[in-house]
C-alpha cells in the first residue's frame, strides 16, 4: 500500500498519510501532514536519534514545518517513548482519550502490564496536554477526526478515525495486526498477560466496531497498513468469538472472567508509601461477573505494623455489577522500613479463592 519517500524510513500510504517502517522493523508511528505544512503523529515509539533525524530530513525535502500534537493510541510505553523528547524539543502538544490519562500521568499507581516508567529509558509520566471523550469529535487542519474507545489488547485503547484523502482511515493502536490478503491470518496476536481487557470490553468490543464502522484503511502500530480490511476483521471477529469459547471451555468457574480476568478486585491506587503514624485511603473495585447477586467476603492480610480500616469488608453485590469500598491504611508506630505486599482474601458465596489479590505499601 505504501511506497518510500525522499527521507528514509518515512513511507507514503496517501497523499496525506505516512508511515514510519523499516525492513526489519515497523515503529509505532503515524503522520498526517497538512498541505500547510503542519503535521499530527499517531503514537511515537521510533528511537530518539532515528527520530530527530527523520524530522529534520521532512523539514527539509518534505515541507514539514511544525508537528502540532501526537496521539497516543493506548497505554503501552512503546507507543509514547519519544514523546518527552520531541514535547521538549518541538514544542508538541500530547492527546489522548479521557480514561487513559492518569495511566501516563500516574502510571506506578496502577499494576498494569507495560507502562511508560517501565522500559527502563527514565520516562516516570507523561503529561498529556488534551483529553478527548468517548466519541468527541474535533477539526485539525480541515479535517474531521472521532476519538474513540477501543479496546483489546489493554482496557486502555482508542480508535482515531476520520476521512484522509477520500478513505475513511482508522488508526487502530495494537489491536488487529496482518495481511488482509492472507485468508490464514485472522489479525489476532497472543492474548497479553494481566491484562484487564476481557474478551467480551476487549477484542470482540472491537470486532463489533470496526464491522460497524467499515474503515477503508486500518494503520495499526507493529505492522504494514491494511488496506480493505472487510475480511480481514470478518475473521478477527470470528476468532475473538472462538477464543471466548476456549477459554469458556477450559474455566470451571461459572463465568470464565474470574479466571480470565486478574482485576475483578483491584486497589487503587496500587501503590502507596508511608512514614509511620502515617495514613492514606484506597478504594478497592470489586467486580460480580454474575447474572444474579453474590455475597462477598474480602479479608485483609496486612504485614506487622501495618493497620487497615475496615479490615473485613463484606457486601452483597448485584447481578453484573461493581463495587467501590474505601479503605484506610495505616502504618503503625512500630512500622519496620521496607516493601510489603497487602493481601485480600477472597471468598464468594462459599467459595474461597484465597489470596487472589494483593497491593505494594512502602515504608520509608
Amino acid at each position: 500500500v505504501s511506497k518510500p519517500t525522499s527521507v528514509p524510513y518515512i513511507w507514503q500510504v496517501s497523499p496525506h498519510l505516512f508511515k514510519f517502517k523499516g525492513p526489519e522493523f515497523w515503529a509505532n508511528f503515524a503522520m498526517i501532514l497538512s498541505d500547510s505544512g503542519h503535521a499530527l503523529f499517531v503514537d511515537c515509539g521510533v528511537g530518539r536519534p532515528l527520530l530527530d533525524n527523520s524530522i529534520e530530513l521532512m523539514k527539509e525535502r518534505m515541507g514539514l514545518k511544525k508537528i502540532d500534537a501526537v496521539i497516543i493510541t493506548h497505554m503501552h510505553g512503546d507507543h509514547c517513548s519519544d514523546i518527552p523528547f520531541i514535547k521538549e524539543k518541538y514544542g508538541v502538544e500530547v492527546w489522548t482519550l479521557d480514561s487513559m490519562v492518569d495511566q501516563f500521568e500516574n502510571p506506578k499507581q496502577y499494576n498494569y502490564v507495560a507502562p511508560i516508567n517501565t522500559y527502563g529509558i527514565g520516562i516516570e509520566a507523561i503529561k498529556i496536554d488534551r483529553a478527548f471523550k468517548n466519541g468527541e469529535s474535533f477539526q485539525w487542519e480541515g479535517y474531521n477526526f472521532a476519538v474513540d474507545w477501543l479496546p483489546g489488547q489493554t482496557e486502555f485503547g482508542l480508535c482515531l478515525q476520520g476521512i484522509i484523502d477520500n478513505r475513511l482511515v482508522a488508526f487502530t493502536g495494537d489491536n488487529i495486526f496482518g495481511d488482509p490478503n492472507d485468508i490464514t491470518q485472522n489479525g489476532h496476536e497472543a492474548v497479553v498477560a494481566h491484562n484487564s481487557g476481557i474478551l467480551e470490553e476487549g477484542y470482540i468490543y472491537t470486532a463489533d466496531y470496526l464491522q460497524k464502522l467499515k474503515p477503508d484503511l486500518l494503520v495499526g502500530g507493529h505492522s504494514w497498513v491494511m488496506d480493505k480490511p472487510k475480511g480481514l476483521i470478518e475473521r478477527f471477529k470470528a476468532s475473538a468469538l472462538s477464543l471466548r469459547d476456549a477459554f469458556i471451555a477450559l474455566s470451571a468457574e461459572e463465568d470464565y472472567r474470574y479466571m480470565f480476568d486478574p482485576f475483578w478486585i483491584n486497589a487503587k491506587p496500587y501503590r502507596i508509601t508511608l512514614k509511620p503514624n502515617e495514613s492514606t485511603e484506597i478504594e478497592l473495585k470489586i467486580r460480580n461477573f454474575l447474572n444474579h447477586e453474590l455475597f462477598h467476603h474480602i479479608e485483609i492480610h496486612t504485614p506487622k505494623g501495618i493497620k487497615t480500616v475496615p479490615s473485613v469488608i463484606e457486601c452483597s453485590i448485584k447481578s453484573e455489577s461493581i463495587q467501590y469500598s474505601k479503605v484506610n491504611v495505616q502504618a503503625m508506630p512500630d512500622a519496620e522500613k521496607g516493601l510489603y505486599m497487602i493481601a485480600f482474601d477472597v471468598t464468594l458465596g462459599n467459595k474461597r479463592y484465597g489470596e487472589w489479590f494483593d497491593m505494594i505499601i512502602n515504608i520509608e
